[in-house]
């Protein structure tokens, strides 16, 4: 698959030079009203084309800055409201949670009693 791939850029790539070295006298370019042709309207088409595209990427290039700088700004906002909402919430629901804490602390002071005493046993040996 991969050697295909190179001989079917490779043969694009020889149409699009001889697109470009046979037919390009046949460009024309219409100015105000007034067509130029031959390798001067090749040469102008060429330019044209060029300098449009130019000006796109730098369009794009803008564009894109400009919303990385909104939705930044969009993103810390959303997720200060998002952390705010969380510890109203864990506020609101608190009281409710308690009964569940309780076991929790248990559970914990005991864990913690167990190991300061062997602490304090591999101390003393």
């Amino acid at each position: 698959m991969k050697k295909t791939a190179i001989f079917v850029i490779a043969f694009l790539f020889a149409l699009l030079l001889w697109n470009v070295f046979v037919y390009s006298g046949d460009m024309t370019v219409n100015v105000d009203g007034d067509e130029i042709g031959g390798p001067l309207g090749a040469l102008l088409a060429m330019l044209f084309a060029g300098g449009g595209t130019l000006i796109a990427v730098l369009v794009m290039l803008v564009v894109g800055a400009v919303l990385a700088v909104v939705f930044a700004g969009v993103g810390i906002i959303l997720i200060g409201g998002l952390g705010i909402g969380a510890a109203v919430l864990a506020l609101a629901i608190s009281p409710l949670l308690l009964p569940l804490l309780l076991p929790l602390a248990v559970i914990w002071y005991l864990v913690k009693r167990s190991n300061r005493n062997r602490i304090i046993r591999e101390q003393a040996v």
